[in-house]
Protein backbone atom coordinates (compact mmCIF):
# COMPACT_ATOMS: atom_id res chain seq x y z
CA UNK A 1 0.00 0.00 0.00
CA UNK A 2 1.53 3.54 -0.83
CA UNK A 3 -0.19 6.46 0.77
CA UNK A 4 0.89 9.96 1.65
CA UNK A 5 -0.38 12.16 3.98
CA UNK A 6 -1.56 15.14 1.73
CA UNK A 7 -2.26 19.10 2.60
CA UNK A 8 -4.39 21.82 0.96
CA UNK A 9 -3.01 25.36 2.34
CA UNK A 10 -5.72 28.05 2.06
CA UNK A 11 -4.53 31.43 1.76
CA UNK A 12 -5.89 35.33 1.62
CA UNK A 13 -3.44 36.91 -0.26
CA UNK A 14 -2.99 40.76 -0.87
CA UNK A 15 -0.95 42.67 -3.44
CA UNK A 16 1.93 42.48 -1.39
CA UNK A 17 4.45 39.72 -1.03
CA UNK A 18 6.26 40.01 1.92
CA UNK A 19 3.53 39.38 4.39
CA UNK A 20 1.72 36.85 1.87
CA UNK A 21 4.55 34.46 2.04
CA UNK A 22 5.07 35.22 5.70
CA UNK A 23 1.33 33.91 6.23
CA UNK A 24 2.09 31.26 3.76
CA UNK A 25 5.19 30.15 5.23
CA UNK A 26 3.67 29.71 8.54
CA UNK A 27 0.87 27.53 7.24
CA UNK A 28 2.99 25.18 5.84
CA UNK A 29 4.90 24.82 8.98
CA UNK A 30 1.37 23.88 10.72
CA UNK A 31 0.71 21.36 8.03
CA UNK A 32 4.23 19.86 8.18
CA UNK A 33 3.89 19.45 12.34
CA UNK A 34 0.56 17.99 11.71
CA UNK A 35 2.22 15.18 9.53
CA UNK A 36 1.72 15.98 5.93
CA UNK A 37 4.08 14.67 3.38
CA UNK A 38 2.83 16.71 -0.25
CA UNK A 39 1.43 20.10 0.44
CA UNK A 40 -0.58 22.33 -2.17
CA UNK A 41 -0.93 25.88 -2.04
CA UNK A 42 -3.40 27.70 -4.19
CA UNK A 43 -3.28 30.04 -7.58
CA UNK A 44 -1.31 33.22 -7.20
CA UNK A 45 -0.35 32.50 -3.74
CA UNK A 46 2.27 34.76 -3.41
CA UNK A 47 -0.03 37.79 -4.31
CA UNK A 48 -3.31 38.93 -5.96
CA UNK A 49 -3.47 42.36 -7.09
CA UNK A 50 -5.13 44.35 -10.05
CA UNK A 51 -3.54 45.93 -12.50
CA UNK A 52 -0.91 44.54 -15.25
CA UNK A 53 1.51 47.31 -14.32
CA UNK A 54 1.03 47.25 -10.18
CA UNK A 55 1.33 42.93 -11.07
CA UNK A 56 4.78 43.44 -13.17
CA UNK A 57 5.66 45.70 -10.32
CA UNK A 58 6.12 42.62 -8.16
CA UNK A 59 7.01 39.95 -9.72
CA UNK A 60 10.23 38.58 -12.27
CA UNK A 61 11.53 36.14 -13.95
CA UNK A 62 11.88 32.84 -12.64
CA UNK A 63 15.68 33.55 -11.45
CA UNK A 64 14.54 36.59 -10.04
CA UNK A 65 10.97 36.32 -8.77
CA UNK A 66 10.82 37.11 -4.73
CA UNK A 67 8.86 34.23 -3.70
CA UNK A 68 10.30 31.04 -5.45
CA UNK A 69 13.69 30.56 -3.25
CA UNK A 70 11.78 30.77 0.09
CA UNK A 71 9.30 28.02 -1.48
CA UNK A 72 12.58 25.90 -2.26
CA UNK A 73 14.03 26.23 1.01
CA UNK A 74 10.90 25.61 3.05
CA UNK A 75 10.45 22.13 0.98
CA UNK A 76 13.73 21.83 2.46
CA UNK A 77 13.67 23.05 6.09
CA UNK A 78 10.13 20.57 6.12
CA UNK A 79 11.41 17.71 4.17
CA UNK A 80 8.11 17.30 2.52
CA UNK A 81 7.07 17.83 -1.32
CA UNK A 82 5.64 21.35 -2.43
CA UNK A 83 3.16 21.96 -5.03
CA UNK A 84 3.19 26.23 -5.61
CA UNK A 85 -0.08 26.60 -6.93
CA UNK A 86 0.95 29.36 -9.53
CA UNK A 87 3.51 32.29 -9.53
CA UNK A 88 3.29 35.00 -12.05
CA UNK A 89 6.64 34.91 -14.20
CA UNK A 90 7.71 37.41 -16.20
CA UNK A 91 8.66 35.83 -19.99
CA UNK A 92 11.38 36.91 -22.24
CA UNK A 93 8.81 38.66 -24.67
CA UNK A 94 7.25 40.89 -21.72
CA UNK A 95 3.94 38.88 -20.99
CA UNK A 96 3.66 36.75 -17.90
CA UNK A 97 2.87 32.96 -17.49
CA UNK A 98 0.78 31.73 -14.63
CA UNK A 99 3.14 28.84 -13.70
CA UNK A 100 3.02 26.29 -10.74
CA UNK A 101 6.18 24.22 -9.65
CA UNK A 102 6.49 20.70 -7.87
CA UNK A 103 9.16 21.11 -5.42
CA UNK A 104 10.62 18.10 -3.88
CA UNK A 105 11.76 17.61 -0.26
CA UNK A 106 15.31 18.81 -1.65
CA UNK A 107 14.02 21.96 -2.52
CA UNK A 108 14.62 20.86 -6.59
CA UNK A 109 12.12 22.24 -9.07
CA UNK A 110 10.69 18.98 -10.51
CA UNK A 111 8.06 20.18 -13.13
CA UNK A 112 6.27 23.50 -14.20
CA UNK A 113 3.40 24.04 -16.14
CA UNK A 114 2.11 26.88 -17.49
CA UNK A 115 -1.85 27.75 -17.21
CA UNK A 116 -2.92 26.58 -20.53
CA UNK A 117 -6.76 27.91 -20.44
CA UNK A 118 -7.33 31.82 -19.92
CA UNK A 119 -10.13 33.13 -17.81
CA UNK A 120 -11.33 35.54 -19.98
CA UNK A 121 -15.09 36.10 -18.84
CA UNK A 122 -17.83 38.75 -17.84
CA UNK A 123 -20.00 37.38 -14.91
CA UNK A 124 -23.18 38.36 -12.99
CA UNK A 125 -23.08 41.30 -10.95
CA UNK A 126 -20.59 43.52 -13.20
CA UNK A 127 -17.24 41.14 -12.13
CA UNK A 128 -14.87 40.94 -15.55
CA UNK A 129 -11.86 39.54 -16.47
CA UNK A 130 -9.45 39.24 -19.06
CA UNK A 131 -6.50 37.04 -17.91
CA UNK A 132 -5.29 36.57 -21.58
CA UNK A 133 -4.33 40.52 -21.75
CA UNK A 134 -1.75 39.79 -19.35
CA UNK A 135 -0.90 36.85 -19.21
CA UNK A 136 0.70 33.84 -21.87
CA UNK A 137 -1.01 30.54 -22.07
CA UNK A 138 0.54 27.38 -21.93
CA UNK A 139 0.54 24.65 -24.53
CA UNK A 140 1.66 21.50 -23.25
CA UNK A 141 0.02 19.16 -20.52
CA UNK A 142 2.63 18.43 -17.68
CA UNK A 143 2.81 14.91 -15.52
CA UNK A 144 5.61 14.59 -12.92
CA UNK A 145 7.02 11.55 -10.92
CA UNK A 146 6.55 11.45 -7.21
CA UNK A 147 7.64 9.04 -4.17
CA UNK A 148 3.83 7.99 -4.19
CA UNK A 149 2.74 8.47 -8.00
CA UNK A 150 2.38 10.34 -10.83
CA UNK A 151 0.69 13.76 -10.15
CA UNK A 152 -0.83 15.66 -12.83
CA UNK A 153 -1.06 19.30 -12.65
CA UNK A 154 -3.49 22.28 -13.82
CA UNK A 155 -4.63 25.39 -12.60
CA UNK A 156 -7.94 26.95 -11.46
CA UNK A 157 -9.91 27.70 -15.06
CA UNK A 158 -8.32 24.19 -16.59
CA UNK A 159 -10.69 22.78 -14.17
CA UNK A 160 -13.50 23.23 -17.16
CA UNK A 161 -11.76 21.31 -19.54
CA UNK A 162 -12.49 17.26 -18.99
CA UNK A 163 -10.10 16.40 -22.00
CA UNK A 164 -6.70 18.10 -19.95
CA UNK A 165 -7.76 15.96 -17.11
CA UNK A 166 -8.36 13.09 -18.80
CA UNK A 167 -5.09 13.09 -21.21
CA UNK A 168 -3.47 13.44 -17.93
CA UNK A 169 -4.90 10.43 -16.34
CA UNK A 170 -4.24 8.54 -19.60
CA UNK A 171 -0.62 9.74 -19.27
CA UNK A 172 -0.23 7.75 -16.02
CA UNK A 173 -1.53 10.65 -13.49
CA UNK A 174 -3.02 9.21 -10.38
CA UNK A 175 -3.30 13.02 -8.75
CA UNK A 176 -3.80 15.99 -10.33
CA UNK A 177 -3.64 19.10 -8.89
CA UNK A 178 -5.66 22.28 -9.36
CA UNK A 179 -4.92 25.39 -7.49
CA UNK A 180 -7.20 27.73 -8.00
CA UNK A 181 -8.74 31.47 -7.02
CA UNK A 182 -12.37 30.57 -7.54
CA UNK A 183 -14.51 33.77 -8.07
CA UNK A 184 -17.57 33.62 -5.40
CA UNK A 185 -20.40 33.29 -7.86
CA UNK A 186 -18.78 30.68 -10.16
CA UNK A 187 -17.09 28.76 -6.85
CA UNK A 188 -21.01 28.41 -5.11
CA UNK A 189 -22.18 26.95 -8.45
CA UNK A 190 -19.78 24.88 -10.28
CA UNK A 191 -16.95 24.17 -7.49
CA UNK A 192 -17.68 20.84 -5.68
CA UNK A 193 -19.63 19.50 -8.82
CA UNK A 194 -16.60 20.05 -11.56
CA UNK A 195 -14.21 18.92 -8.81
CA UNK A 196 -15.96 15.78 -7.83
CA UNK A 197 -16.63 15.25 -11.78
CA UNK A 198 -13.25 15.38 -12.81
CA UNK A 199 -12.57 12.89 -9.69
CA UNK A 200 -14.95 10.39 -10.97
CA UNK A 201 -14.32 10.84 -14.87
CA UNK A 202 -10.22 10.42 -14.42
CA UNK A 203 -10.12 7.61 -11.10
CA UNK A 204 -7.85 10.05 -9.76
CA UNK A 205 -7.53 11.94 -6.30
CA UNK A 206 -8.00 16.16 -7.01
CA UNK A 207 -6.39 18.29 -4.32
CA UNK A 208 -7.30 21.71 -4.76
CA UNK A 209 -6.03 24.28 -2.83
CA UNK A 210 -7.77 27.61 -2.89
CA UNK A 211 -7.32 31.32 -1.98
CA UNK A 212 -10.39 32.71 -0.19
CA UNK A 213 -11.80 36.17 1.13
CA UNK A 214 -11.59 39.70 0.08
CA UNK A 215 -8.74 40.78 -2.00
CA UNK A 216 -7.54 43.74 -3.85
CA UNK A 217 -10.06 46.24 -5.58
CA UNK A 218 -13.07 44.44 -4.26
CA UNK A 219 -12.07 40.92 -5.24
CA UNK A 220 -13.49 37.72 -3.55
CA UNK A 221 -12.38 34.02 -4.00
CA UNK A 222 -14.66 31.36 -2.40
CA UNK A 223 -12.04 29.27 -0.44
CA UNK A 224 -13.84 25.45 0.25
CA UNK A 225 -10.31 24.01 -0.61
CA UNK A 226 -10.93 20.38 -0.97
CA UNK A 227 -9.11 16.80 -1.57
CA UNK A 228 -11.44 14.53 -3.45
CA UNK A 229 -10.93 10.83 -4.24
CA UNK A 230 -11.10 8.66 -6.99
CA UNK A 231 -14.52 7.29 -6.44
CA UNK A 232 -15.91 10.89 -6.20
CA UNK A 233 -15.49 11.14 -2.34
CA UNK A 234 -14.61 14.58 -0.51
CA UNK A 235 -12.19 13.57 2.02
CA UNK A 236 -11.53 17.06 3.17
CA UNK A 237 -12.68 20.25 2.97
CA UNK A 238 -11.68 23.79 4.26
CA UNK A 239 -14.41 26.46 4.93
CA UNK A 240 -13.55 30.77 3.90
CA UNK A 241 -10.84 31.00 6.21
CA UNK A 242 -6.91 30.81 5.39
CA UNK A 243 -5.74 27.57 7.07
CA UNK A 244 -5.09 23.67 6.18
CA UNK A 245 -6.95 20.52 5.23
CA UNK A 246 -4.93 17.03 5.04
CA UNK A 247 -6.15 13.81 3.98
CA UNK A 248 -4.52 10.50 3.53
CA UNK A 249 -4.18 9.32 -0.13
CA UNK A 250 -3.79 5.85 -0.76
CA UNK A 251 -2.82 5.27 -4.06
CA UNK A 252 -3.96 1.71 -4.29
CA UNK A 253 -7.59 3.19 -4.27
CA UNK A 254 -6.98 4.38 -8.16
CA UNK A 255 -6.14 1.12 -9.49
CA UNK A 256 -9.38 0.16 -7.50
CA UNK A 257 -11.59 2.19 -8.61
CA UNK A 258 -10.44 2.18 -12.13
CA UNK A 259 -11.00 -1.41 -12.37
CA UNK A 260 -14.67 -1.22 -11.04
CA UNK A 261 -15.31 1.63 -14.01
CA UNK A 262 -12.01 1.65 -16.88
CA UNK A 263 -14.05 4.23 -18.36
CA UNK A 264 -10.09 5.68 -19.83
CA UNK A 265 -10.11 2.80 -21.82
CA UNK A 266 -13.31 2.85 -23.11
CA UNK A 267 -12.46 5.60 -26.17
CA UNK A 268 -13.99 4.89 -29.10
CA UNK A 269 -14.04 7.02 -32.57
CA UNK A 270 -17.38 8.90 -33.62
CA UNK A 271 -18.56 11.22 -35.96
CA UNK A 272 -20.55 14.31 -35.59
CA UNK A 273 -23.25 14.50 -37.75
Amino acid sequence: MTTVVTACIQVNAGPEIGPNLAATAEQIRRARDAGAEFMTLPENVSLMIQGRARLLARIGSEATHPALPMFRDLARETGAWLLVGSLGIVLDDGRVANRSFLIDAEGRIVARYDKIHMFDVDLPGGESYRESATFRPGEHAVTAATPWGRLGMTVCYDLRFAALFRTLAQAGAEIITVPAAFTVPTGRAHWHVLLRARAIETGCFIVAPAQCGNHDEGRRTYGHALIIGPWGEVLAEAGEEPGFITATLDLDRVAECRSMIPSLKHDRPFTLS
